[in-house]
């Protein structure tokens, strides 16, 4: 009787066990990470500030292309060429009335040097009396007439090197070049196809040969949430990992926050540069998780270790009295303990003080979990 008495007592005594989920509080510092110094986490992606679309300035039938994506440019380097049987010709053209403007403009000098010298005679002779005055008049009107029309020359043969240098100009449109260095990212079309600055529509005109990106110029924008952007400050260290790369650490720093708002989303985007040289595996559009850290410098001012940062999963931080609270199980009970959290970011929250790593918490607590209540863990129960 008395065994039975004490199997029941047990058994009575257990079923009031509350039933909870459990997670062990990860350290940040566990992954080899600088997160211990953790403010807060935010996702994003890797963007290029320096890229473009490169076109043509006029309209035209491509002869060459000379890239394809994947390929690595330099600054003005041909890319592709237009047909330029026109332009060639107009540039012959310009360059012909050029020198025959600058033959002009020598044949009027020599006739100036030739006046200038009969002028000169006619002063002589009119001098001794053996010319009349109208004669000498006559020679220094020739000579201001020919610096009139070796001036106008001159301007002629000006105008001349205007239309070669547009003739020059023009033939160099049918040359598309590289407007600075990078990595061709598309090539959006092919020899005998045309190609306009401008879209002509019906879809048989490109308006680009192909797209390059500064890969030097890779950065990456996140979406801060409005309610955790104090925590973020210009020149902040932070540390970048790639979707694709988990296990690849980056370190980086703030180079800005965006001063405007996303309404719908309640975020600020904010810019996060790479402190080392890029890398071949960073591309554009690549996601990314950015941590943003506690400057280092200012903890070593203060003589004090950087704090020993854990995460938890999201659900296991909860509001209670306006606090943020996590219920920690230990001997078979839960306790209610307050935590200083950053911003949960893709269903991990950072415990930046209150909690220490191996803790085991609560998911998702009941509302009406109370303190000190007792608990056993759901996947384990006693049979």
């Amino acid at each position: 009787m008395a065994l039975l008495a004490g199997g029941g007592a047990w058994w009575w005594a257990n079923s009031r066990l509350v039933p909870v989920k459990l997670a062990a509080a990860q350290s940040t510092a566990a992954n080899g990470s600088s997160a211990g110094a953790a403010v807060l986490q935010a996702t994003g992606y890797l963007v290029a500030r320096r890229q473009a679309t490169v076109s043509t300035q006029i309209t035209g039938t491509l002869t060459a292309v000379y890239i394809d994506a994947g390929d690595t440019v330099k600054k003005d380097q041909v890319l592709a060429r237009l047909e330029d049987a026109s332009q060639r010709a107009a540039l012959e053209l310009a360059r012909a009335n050029a020198r025959a403007a600058d033959a002009q403009v020598e044949q009027a000098r020599a006739t100036l040097t030739q006046s200038q010298a009969d002028s000169r005679r006619q002063a002589e002779l009119r001098a001794q009396g053996m010319v009349s005055q109208q004669a000498a008049e006559q020679a220094d009107n020739a000579v201001a007439v020919n610096q009139a029309g070796l001036l106008t020359r001159q301007r002629s043969a000006d105008a001349a090197r205007a239309q070669l240098n547009q003739a020059q100009v023009n033939f160099d449109y049918t040359i598309v070049r590289a407007p600075f260095a990078g990595v061709v990212t598309a090539k959006a079309a092919q020899v005998g196809e045309i190609v306009s600055p401008l879209s002509a529509g019906g879809g048989f005109t490109r308006t680009g040969v192909g797209t390059i990106v500064d890969m030097d110029s890779l950065e990456i924008e996140v979406d801060v949430n409005e309610a955790s952007i104090g925590q973020v400050k210009p020149d902040m260290p932070c540390e970048a990992v790639l979707d694709a790369y988990p296990d690849w650490k980056i370190p980086a720093r703030v180079i800005a926050i965006i001063p405007t708002a996303d309404r719908g989303k309640a975020t600020i985007k904010v810019r996060i540069g790479f402190t080392g040289a890029k890398d071949a595996r960073m591309v554009p559009d690549m996601g990314a998780r950015v941590t943003f850290l506690r400057e280092a410098p200012a903890l070593a001012k203060t003589g004090a270790a950087p704090p020993a940062g854990v995460t938890v999963p999201g659900p296991a931080v909860v509001q209670r009295d306006g606090e943020k609270v996590v219920f920690v199980f230990d001997g078979g009970r839960v306790h209610r303990r307050h935590v200083k959290a950053g911003a949960e970011a893709g269903g991990i929250t950072p415990i930046l003080d209150g909690l220490q790593a191996g803790e085991r918490v609560v998911l998702a607590p009941d509302a009406a979990l109370q303190d000190g209540a007792a608990a056993k863990e759901a996947d384990k129960d006693t049979k």
